[in-house]
């Protein structure tokens, strides 16, 4: 699911060790042995290992691990179990089995992902890897999962997560941002209140490369702990936001993440049925800047961007781009390009 992790307890706590036992995944009269994950800051997560069988527990925290007093409520893990099993249902593979869940919803038990097999798409860009058909099917299965999500007239009563999704997403990147650049505070504090009262289907609100997966049944997705009935062009922007900011830590796949842009938002749009896909286009297209500001100055800033050259890059274009919002993901793709001077003859294959 994910690599092995520095933590400070080597064992899980009685309730993850309880939960497993009482899931009925394993022989308690065999050995136990559990293994911490790397799970990103707003989980625990354990590999557990019972003879053959190999799963993963997900238990949500109710402080994340970061520098800031960000928190959230735990039975969000209620909410993404939900999301992955519809996202399994709406495309086979794009999201972990769920094996058990606890009773409480504050952790559930899921497949196990072997490294083997998978790699972590992340990784894979910050080597300058821009594979544009790796991008191509993220764009092609968000698109799907949206539109099922969109389809199902149970969905607004099973994602009444308005709260949580402000508390995770909303106020840590464009409330906390807006307070940093007070003469923005008005653009982005209208953002954030429209992406709020937009309702059109089931978003993941995570949707970054550290929660993708590569595998032989094409990408995986996880981490679905912000899964919220409401804007999907959250999920569009967030993803093509990280493509942008990955031309910092390799600029010489500059263009190959620009054409990774291109092929995810191409190969999304085709299925956007629920909605004008102009309409959409063209809120992912005025948002993406705010979150983009928001990776350098809000609650969560990218960990890989330490020179402040690169840091006022973002500032320029974002702060340009909030000022007079854009309507097309090519219009933010453009200004990029120009700031950084990327050629589109280039290519880092």
């Amino acid at each position: 699911m994910a690599a092995p992790a520095q933590q400070q307890h080597d064992e899980p706590g009685h309730d993850i060790r309880n939960f497993v036992l009482r899931s009925g995944l394993v022989d308690p009269a065999g050995p136990i042995r559990y293994q911490p994950l790397t799970g990103g800051v707003a989980s625990d997560i354990w590999r557990v290992e019972n003879g053959p069988i190999v799963f993963c527990v997900k238990r949500a925290l109710p402080k994340l691990r970061v520098v800031a007093d960000w928190r959230a409520p735990v039975e969000r893990s209620r909410y993404e179990a939900e999301w992955l099993k519809g996202a399994s249902v709406a495309v086979p593979g794009a999201a972990p089995r769920i094996l058990a869940e606890h009773p409480d919803a504050t952790m559930f038990a899921m497949e196990y992902l072997a490294p083997l097999d998978h790699s972590w798409w992340k990784a894979d860009l910050l080597a300058g890897k821009a594979d544009v058909t790796v991008a191509r099917a993220v764009g092609e299965r968000l698109g799907h999962i949206h539109a099922a999500f969109a389809r199902d007239p149970g969905a607004p009563e099973r994602f009444p997560t308005d709260r949580i999704f402000y508390d995770i997403r909303l106020e840590p990147y464009l409330i906390a941002t807006a307070r940093v650049h007070p003469d923005l505070a008005p653009q982005l504090e209208a953002l954030a209140a429209r992406t709020a009262a937009t309702k059109r289907t089931v978003a993941h609100g995570d949707v970054s490369p550290k929660n993708i997966l590569v595998g032989p049944r094409g990408p995986v997705m996880l981490d679905a702990e912000c899964a919220w009935f409401g804007d999907p062009a959250f999920d569009v922007a967030f993803c093509l936001n990280h493509l942008l900011l990955k031309c910092l830590v390799r600029p010489k796949a500059g263009a190959n993440f620009l054409r990774s842009f291109d092929a995810l938002k191409s190969a999304y749009f085709p299925h956007v049925d629920w909605e004008s896909a102009q309409e959409l286009e063209a809120r992912a297209a005025s948002l993406l800047p705010g979150l983009f500001l928001a990776r350098v100055d809000g609650k969560s800033p990218v960990e890989y961007l330490t020179d402040e050259s690169d840091k006022n890059a973002v500032r320029r274009v974002a702060r340009a781009l909030l000022a007079d919002p854009p309507w097309t993901l090519d219009a933010v793709a453009q200004a990029w390009r120009a700031e950084r001077g990327i050629s589109m003859e280039d290519r880092d294959d």
